[in-house]
């Protein structure tokens, strides 16, 4: 239901992104000869063809297609700015190289520098236009097409329907009211029984049904009032407050079945951060091996005992898995235990190397082992003690819909001064706001925190 423009604005949003990658390219063009002054700019030889014409063609087919395959154009998703932001860079990225691949199997003599130019021009164009767009939605003489929606049920279920149309008002959705039987009130248009007066003559575009799971006998008969109105029907089931993170309809064997443990990630977002998380600790690895090797010896020379401690801990989806990290506690600990799982302060079980440690954060580190398996993220909710998960409220296990991590939005926000089981609001703002931009958002106020010292113990 919930759609930023209409397919005729997907239309022309296409071909005004193909305008202005040739226009890019045509400016990039004409500015290549303003920088030839440059110290590592090749000089221009009069009368050399800069751009060939049948780039001016290829190249906006080229980020068109990408930008397809990112859902640049679909009207029903990228609703946030940040979530646009990171489609288009990343639609950037992978036009870049295919851009780059084409010159390369073609026409190796256009300068690197104008290429260069190119992309970062037509990100700013195709990302300065849409910025503009946002700014004239936000503004209250530019609307889009209303679309009145009329709420069947007045009560918890269909009361948070409301908030998100409420919400959500800039994207062309009205609510006109609910329809509810023994309710009273200026927004309750009538009972369930007049569904189909109401829809006529209220000019009702879509209808929700938003019924308690006691009323859902009732759903067929209303289906059945309105299947010869020009509206579209949608039916939450109230089976919704059980989904993990979010519900989805998938279809199987022909059968379409709701999943209530739906991946908050679709497949391109896990896709691209499973390629990121693999990338970094490849490309970390002779850095962190020789610092971690370092690390264990420390931790050895200190009282004997192993270097790597491993705990059970709850990964994505509940799913139980081994985390290893350096041990940073005397090898007696467990007789020691004061009652309190979570770190604290002046803890007498932590040994002098394993203060440094944890200060520094290195103790961290073999968890890059577990990240290249697959059982965690970089960036993701911190993974918890089953002991704990099992006093979790139902709202409080929405944290496990993606890859927990070695860092994420609780860390950077308080680090252990801010105990993880107290705290999930943090990790479900993570959860419901995930992007690529807000992994490197969380990576580099990860880093100054880390320096910074603060919460870490």
């Amino acid at each position: 239901m919930l759609r930023r423009f209409s397919v005729n604005f997907a239309l022309f949003s296409m071909a005004l992104d193909a305008l202005l990658v040739a226009a890019a390219l045509f400016f990039a063009e004409y500015l290549r000869p303003a920088l030839s002054g440059l110290a590592f700019a090749q000089p221009l030889a009069e009368g050399d063809v800069l751009v060939p014409d049948v780039l001016y063609v290829a190249f906006p087919l080229i980020w068109l297609g990408v930008m397809l395959l990112f859902d640049l154009y679909d009207g029903r998703r990228n609703l946030r700015l940040l979530t646009e932001f990171s489609s288009l860079t990343l639609g950037t990225l992978l036009a870049g190289v295919a851009s780059a691949g084409l010159l390369y199997l073609s026409f190796r003599d256009v300068s690197r520098l104008l290429f260069v130019a190119f992309l970062f021009s037509a990100f700013a164009f195709l990302l300065l236009w849409r910025l503009g767009l946002r700014a004239l939605q936000r503004w209250r003489g530019f609307r889009v097409a209303q679309r009145r929606v009329l709420v069947v049920g007045g009560g918890e279920l269909g009361q948070r329907v409301r908030a998100q149309l409420t919400e959500h008002a800039g994207l062309g959705l009205e609510f006109i009211g609910f329809l509810a039987d023994g309710r009273r009130g200026k927004d309750v248009l009538g009972s369930l029984a007049q569904a189909r007066q109401v829809t006529a003559r209220r000019g009702v575009d879509d209808v929700v049904i938003a019924l308690p799971a006691a009323e859902y006998a009732r759903v067929g008969g209303l289906l059945a009032e309105l299947h010869d109105q020009p509206v579209r029907t949608w039916v939450i089931p109230d089976y919704f407050s059980l989904a993990l993170h979010r519900a989805q309809v998938e279809d199987f064997a022909g059968l379409p079945m709701l999943d209530l443990r739906a991946p908050a990630l679709s497949d391109s977002q896990r896709l691209f951060k499973r390629a990121f998380d693999v990338m970094l600790v490849l490309l970390s690895a002779p850095l962190t091996l020789p610092l971690m090797a370092v690390c264990g010896l420390a931790v050895r020379l200190q009282d004997g005992g192993p270097a790597l401690l491993r705990q059970t801990r709850v990964g994505e989806n509940g799913r139980l898995f081994s985390m290893v990290k350096f041990r940073s506690m005397r090898v007696d600990a467990a007789r020691m235990r004061n009652g309190a799982p979570h770190k604290q302060a002046h803890d007498p079980r932590v040994t002098p190397v394993g203060r440094w440690l944890r200060r520094t954060s290195l103790d961290e580190l073999p968890q890059l082992w577990n990240v290249f398996k697959g059982e965690m993220s970089l960036v993701g909710p911190r993974p918890e003690l089953p002991e704990l998960v099992e006093n979790y409220q139902p709202w409080q296990r929405k944290r496990f819909a993606v890859p927990q991590g070695m860092t994420g939005w609780w860390q950077v926000n308080g680090r252990s001064d801010k105990p993880m089981h107290l705290h999930t609001e943090e990790d479900l703002y993570y959860v419901q706001n995930y992007s690529v931009a807000l992994d490197l958002l969380i990576l580099l106020r990860t880093f100054w925190a880390v320096l910074g010292g603060r919460g870490a113990f």
